[in-house]
């Protein structure tokens, strides 16, 4: 019997804690978060919803889905954390859509899960807190103050009596929720800080947990999708005799994505797309090529653009300089490849839609199931599963969409399932960019300007011109340089884009941080120390550089023949310094060991943080040695993992994560360890070899 992540939706939850079941439901309201983000100032945002059951078990409505990176264990050690129940007695389950559990929040994207909910999370567990022990001190006959939690009971100071949460849930239920709350100071935590075994790990390795590949609806049907395999193109005719011959194929329908095929089961789907005969409108892209793009994208490099940063006399600066620095970087498109495929199991009636789906941002698969049923939002329900990754690919946009669309047509749940193929060739890419940089140096080789153009489609859209994703670390680097200006490119391609693991930085670390090596190299300047006298204004940055390279040993590599490279980030409210040690054989490039500190404030649990900080390093390292999507005539070439290839388990390096202690403001992980690990390889790979590499994926 799978796991099944979201049991009860939020009316039957309600109703089980205020009528007769019994026990404590709370909510809390958070004013700010969403003004930070984007949304409207005035917002009340319930972040969390907590129940108390008789049976002291506690169940945690969570609005952050779980896609890999440990948010339901860190949403519940931050409830539990102040609301002293038993560990052992938290139950999860993932929030239905609606606007109370967060608007646009509600979704695991940005690394902004714990930065968002460290204070309302705790907030609400204090709340309960205390309106636990106000209960038990109204049953006893003495004052709050006299009454302590702990461990799932509310304990009387003066004669040790204890009551049991269950026990007092009900009463709780009944009394205000206090609006003067005391959270624990950081010396008092028992859990937060503390590695701790993840909730969800149980549940996967025994195969009890509930993927969107595993969900299954009785009298369901199973669907693939043909779609045009050039971007922007579209059906002209299509002939599905020979597909409706396939045993197990029960329909074939053109929906608006292309041709979609039913059947009893995957694999006859699958074998019935093959047999399809479709004649494509391939469009405008049919010759489209990644020579034509890469081409497109360095000749904007070379006119001016849009202004995204301008500070201090540029111009008078470059002509006061000793020497010019002068480079081209790019970076190609890349693809996502989660481990498990885009799949949701659709159902559509009259009056209803209901779609079961791994996603990180529910409320987006929300609009896409409204938008492709037509019926009214009220009346469309998405139940969230696990996920196997996203990396910013599952939103929950294009497959939810499909899903619908057939299960409006068939009558009867439909289980859509993309292929690996389908993955690959039909993402929404990281985009290529190419990038022009410039740099002053005076007399004694330290930098006094710096000034480039970016040359890169959208992430997700322009605001005034710019996307800020595609110039961030290039229009406001790391480093104090007294004149600045830079301008943007959006080259206005017909590559479909979207966010990737780290997003900008995701090259652009790349881009600046090998351009701040070129400038050490050319004064014949140690990178670290380069770095350090350009940081003296970002203590928390040069702080990780400085343990870095002690813990690094840097100049003093540990492998014999091999070489040392850094590169420092500050990312989603988190500064991280890499210093990879690498090896050069016969043209191959080993990686042996990255040292990796990182300063992300307070912090959760520390063993997310360093399985975090090791898997954005794998997935940014696999890019570096070999990611790239290329277009011949309008297509992807990659068709799975054989020509899109991630590091094998025997090339992992070793990494040694070090995370600082901290008091700041919590910062995301999820993404922080990927942006610095390409360019601390190449930064090394200069060291071994001499030569520059200035272009993604790493050829020697």
């Amino acid at each position: 019997m799978r796991h099944n992540p979201l049991e009860l939706d939020r009316r039957q939850f309600v109703k089980a804690g205020a009528a007769g079941a019994g026990g404590l439901l709370l909510g809390f309201y958070q004013q700010d978060l969403l003004a930070q983000f984007g949304g409207p100032p005035a917002a009340i945002t319930p972040q969390a919803f907590v129940h108390i059951s008789r049976d002291d078990i506690v169940t945690l409505t969570i609005h952050k889905p779980e896609n890999g990176q440990g948010a339901e264990t860190a949403m519940a050690m931050l409830l539990a954390e102040e609301l002293e129940c038993d560990w052992n007695r938290i139950r999860t389950v993932f929030a239905p859509v609606e606007p109370i559990y967060g608007g646009p929040l509600q979704g695991t994207f940005g690394s902004m899960a714990v930065r968002t909910s460290w204070n309302p999370m705790r907030q609400t567990g204090a709340a309960a807190r205390e309106m636990l022990i106000q209960a038990a001190a109204l049953r006893w006959g003495v004052g709050p103050d006299q009454c302590r939690a702990e461990n799932g009971s509310v304990i009387n100071q003066l004669t040790d009596a204890r009551l049991s949460f269950g026990s007092l849930a009900e009463a709780a239920a009944t009394l205000p929720v206090p609006t003067d709350i005391r959270l624990k100071p950081a010396s008092e935590f028992r859990l937060l800080g503390k590695p701790m075994k993840r909730r969800d790990t149980q549940l996967k390795i025994s195969g009890q947990a509930t993927y969107g590949i595993d969900f299954e609806r009785p009298d369901m049907v199973y669907a693939v999708v043909a779609r045009c395999p050039v971007f922007g193109g579209a059906v002209a005719s299509f002939d599905a005799g020979d597909a409706r011959a396939v045993s197990g194929v029960q329909d074939v329908l053109e929906i608006p994505q292309g041709i979609a095929v039913i059947a009893d089961n995957t694999w006859a789907a699958m074998e019935g797309r093959r047999a399809l005969s479709i004649v494509w409108d391939e469009g405008a892209n049919s010759n489209l090529s990644s020579e034509q793009i890469h081409s497109q994208l360095m000749e904007l490099t070379g006119s001016p653009g849009a202004i995204a940063a301008d500070r201090g006399n540029l111009e008078s600066a470059l002509a006061e300089a000793a020497s010019v620095v002068q480079a081209d970087y790019d970076a190609p498109y890349l693809a996502h490849a989660p481990m498990e495929p885009f799949t949701a199991v659709a159902e559509v009636q009259a009056d209803r839609c209901e779609v079961w789906t791994g996603t990180q941002i529910p409320g987006l698969a929300h609009s896409s199931a409204v938008e492709a049923s037509g019926l009214p939002a009220d009346q469309v329900k998405i139940h969230t599963l696990y996920m196997g990754g996203g990396f910013g690919s599952r939103g929950g946009g294009s497959w939810v969409a499909e899903s619908v669309e057939i299960a409006k047509r068939v009558g009867v749940p439909v289980k859509l399932t993309w292929s690996r193929e389908d993955d690959l060739q039909h993402d929404r890419y990281r985009p290529a960019s190419c990038v022009h940089l410039e740099a002053g140096l005076d007399a004694d080789g330290w930098p006094t300007a710096w000034s480039g153009r970016a040359a890169c489609s959208s992430f997700a859209g322009l605001r005034n011109g710019l996307d800020r994703e595609a110039v961030v670390e290039l229009a406001n680097p790391n480093y104090e340089i007294p004149a600045l200006h830079f301008e943007y490119h959006e080259p206005g391609l017909s590559i479909p884009t979207n966010y990737w693991r780290s997003v900008g930085h995701s090259q652009n670390t790349f881009f600046a941080e090998s351009f701040i090596d070129e400038l050490a190299a050319q004064t014949d300047k140690d990178p670290v120390e380069f770095r350090r006298r350009l940081l003296t204004n970002s203590p928390r940055l040069l702080n990780v550089l400085n343990i870095a390279a002690e813990r690094a040993d840097w100049g003093r590599p540990t492998t014999a023949g091999s070489y040392q490279g850094v590169a420092v980030t500050n990312c989603f409210g988190s500064f991280n310094a890499q210093i990879a040690e690498v090896t050069v054989e016969d043209g191959h490039v080993r990686v042996h060991r990255v040292t990796c500190v990182v300063d992300c404030g307070q912090v959760v649990n520390p063993a997310g943080v360093v399985q975090q900080m090791q898997g954005g390093i794998v997935y940014g390292l696999s890019a570096a040695l070999r990611g790239k999507i290329t277009i011949r005539q309008g297509r992807v070439e990659q068709t799975n993992f054989h020509q899109y290839e991630p590091l094998r388990i025997d090339e992992m390096p070793h990494v040694d994560v070090h995370i600082v202690a901290s008091e700041e403001a919590a910062g995301g992980i999820g993404e922080v360890g990927t942006p610095a690990i390409a360019p601390a390889v190449t930064n090394a790979l200069f060291q071994a070899t001499g030569k520059r590499i200035r272009s993604l994926p790493i050829t020697l």
